[in-house]
C-alpha cells in the first residue's frame, strides 16, 4: 500500500503541496494519523503514482491541478458530510 497526503494552505501557497508519502508502516502511520484528525480519505492509486514522483514539500504542477482541483471539491464535500454528522451525534 502507498499513500500520499496534499494540503492547500491558499494564503501561504500557490498551488496544493504533497506535505506526506509513504508506503507499508509508514502509509499506515499516515492513514492512521489522517483518522484520528478527522481528514478525509480518498483511494486513488493512480493519482497517488502521480503524486509519488514529487518530492515532500513541492508544490503540485499545474498540469494536475485539474485532478487535484476534483480531489478538493471531494473533500470539502466528505468534510462537509462529516461535520454535518458530528453535529447530528451531538445534538
Amino acid at each position: 500500500m502507498e499513500v500520499a497526503a496534499l494540503r492547500y494552505d491558499a494564503g501561504e501557497h500557490h498551488a496544493p503541496q504533497l506535505v506526506a508519502r509513504g508506503k507499508g508502516h509508514t502509509a499506515q502511520k499516515i492513514l492512521d494519523l489522517a483518522a484520528e484528525h478527522d481528514v478525509a480519505i480518498r483511494k486513488d492509486a493512480t493519482l497517488v503514482a502521480v503524486l509519488g514522483a514529487l518530492d515532500v514539500g513541492a508544490e503540485i504542477p499545474p498540469d494536475l491541478y485539474g485532478v487535484i482541483a476534483e480531489v478538493l471539491a471531494w473533500a470539502y464535500h466528505a468534510d462537509q458530510k462529516a461535520g454535518t454528522k458530528r453535529r447530528d451525534r451531538a445534538a
